[in-house]
């Protein structure tokens, strides 16, 4: 490949310099090593599968593959790794050391995969490519994902209740649906939610913030699920079916409640008489009977209701409407 390729030294120093880029060595075993990166010659192979490497130094790491060796130990926790350079990341797990920085935005790194992995988010390159659809990305851990999309694969699944999902992160949410846990808390009002989307949408309460737009009425939510619940009262969607009887609904809430005409269940009770209710919402209704409470106001009289419907009725004394 570089048939006239002479090394020459220097008598000064007795260095030894590379004909190739420059590159100078104050041994002559260092430049013959330092050659192959320009020749590609790998004459050290592994003995056990074959593998060729240019330095004798990269085929002792390798055979650690299949010795299990860990000669290289953390001094801080005892763990114990086959390569110097591992040991090293590592040590920056207890040492907190990042010294692989962004010359664009000083974002630092442990790794300097790491910070290549970072400089797509600027340069937006998207090297990782989905060979079905062609949909392009900048991590192959993103590229993994979303082949799952296509495969249908869901390889992460809950001991507890057998379901199946194609992220870990989706699976992680779905196991504080058993054990209950919200670790997601709100700042303002101290209300706690089992996933950081979920407390996303509950701040746009407090912000008043609506990011989502209906495309039809430009009506806005500050969830995207509202906003699609929105859309079937132009489309007429009706979605979750009724197993019973075939009764469609556009909420899957509203289908909730409808099934339990069929199972009589009454999940919601008044903890002051005992009565029993399908609907929460009409638990909240029952409650004011005990509480005296009565927030539906008629601004002509000021006569005040328990329910929106009593106040509707009382309405039209005022309009003279039968």
């Amino acid at each position: 490949m570089f048939p006239h390729i002479n090394i020459k030294t220097h008598s000064e120093g007795k260095r030894y310099c590379c004909q190739v880029c420059g590159a100078e060595f104050s041994q002559n075993t260092h430049l013959k090593n330092h050659m192959r990166t320009h020749t590609g010659e790998k004459p050290f192979s592994c003995q056990v599968c074959g593998f060729a490497f240019s330095q004798p130094a990269h085929l002792n790491e390798h055979m650690r593959t299949h010795t299990g060796e860990k000669p290289y130990n953390c001094y801080v926790c005892g763990s114990a790794f086959s390569q110097n350079s591992v040991l090293k990341r590592h040590i920056r797990t207890h040492t907190g050391e990042k010294p692989y920085s962004c010359q664009i935005c000083d974002h630092s790194f442990s790794r300097n995969s790491l910070l290549k992995k970072h400089m797509r988010t600027h340069t937006g390159e998207t090297p990782y490519s989905c060979h079905i659809c062609g949909s392009a990305f900048s991590q192959c851990t993103n590229l993994k994902r979303h082949l799952r999309i296509h495969t249908g694969e869901k390889p992460y699944s809950c001991r507890i209740c057998g379901s199946a999902f194609s992220e870990n992160v989706s699976l992680i949410r779905h196991i504080r649906t058993h054990t209950g846990e919200k670790p997601y808390s709100c700042q303002i009002c101290s209300f706690s939610f089992s996933s950081n989307c979920n407390l996303t949408d509950h701040l746009r309460t407090h912000t008043g913030e609506k990011t989502y737009s209906c495309h039809v009425c430009e009506s806005a939510f500050s969830r995207g699920s509202s906003l699609k619940r929105h859309i079937r009262t132009h489309t007429g969607e009706k979605p979750y079916s009724c197993h019973v009887c075939g009764s469609s609904f556009s909420q899957l809430s509203n289908l909730d409640l409808h099934i339990r005409t069929h199972t009589g269940e009454k999940p919601y009770s008044c903890k002051v008489c005992g009565f029993a209710f399908s609907d929460q919402s009409n638990l909240k209704i029952h409650m004011r009977t005990h509480t005296g409470e009565k927030p539906y106001s008629c601004q002509t009289c000021e006569s005040a209701f328990s329910r929106s419907s009593s106040l509707k009725k009382h309405m039209r004394t005022h309009t003279k409407q039968s």
